[in-house]
């Protein structure tokens, strides 16, 4: 099952196969999909293929969670790829702090189960929003690369950002 946090007003929990259409409901939505890696999904099999992946790889690395709120799945967040972190939400819950909620219950448990030197995001540049999330929560710009991702047939940019562990943080795994 994995772990699950709660904060004051969500909780964060692994994956389960009856998210599909909160996902998708996210997944599938441009606006959410603007800055992301990937075009949005145009049918539910793509992000049940997303989900599938996700749930096998949940026991062995419990460290990307589902954001629920009030029983739906509003976005996840947490470490994806080795210490490399990200999130996405609902656009419907924009701008109500959920996203740095999520991400300060985050980071805490990785500093506690990880022994991650750093926490680093990779983001593009367009993408105000995330990146004024990420220097919030202690994040900083470490360099640029142009062309690192092309969506739809249009290259974007990179920022890379990282957080360093904190010295008083204990490394659990």
């Amino acid at each position: 099952m994995g772990p699950e946090l709660t904060t004051k007003r969500l909780t964060l929990r692994g994956p389960r196969p009856s998210d599909l259409d909160d996902l998708f409901a996210i997944y599938g939505d441009p606006r959410a999909m603007t800055y992301w890696s990937t075009p949005p999904h145009p049918d539910k099999s793509v992000t049940q293929a997303r989900l599938d992946r996700w749930l096998s790889g949940f026991p062995t690395a419990p460290y990307y969670f589902a954001i629920v709120q009030q029983g739906r799945v509003v976005g996840n967040c947490g470490a994806h790829t080795g210490n490399e972190v990200g999130f996405i939400l609902h656009p419907d819950v924009w701008g109500k702090g959920i996203a740095k909620e999520a991400m300060l219950a985050t980071i805490d448990h990785l500093w506690q189960t990880t022994d991650y030197p750093d926490l680093t995001a990779d983001l593009d540049p367009r993408n105000k929003a995330s990146k004024g999330l990420l220097l919030s929560l202690g994040f900083h710009e470490t360099g640029t690369a142009e062309n690192t991702y092309c969506v739809d047939g249009v290259w974007t940019d990179s920022v890379y950002m990282a957080l360093p562990r904190p010295t008083d943080a204990k490394a659990g795994a």
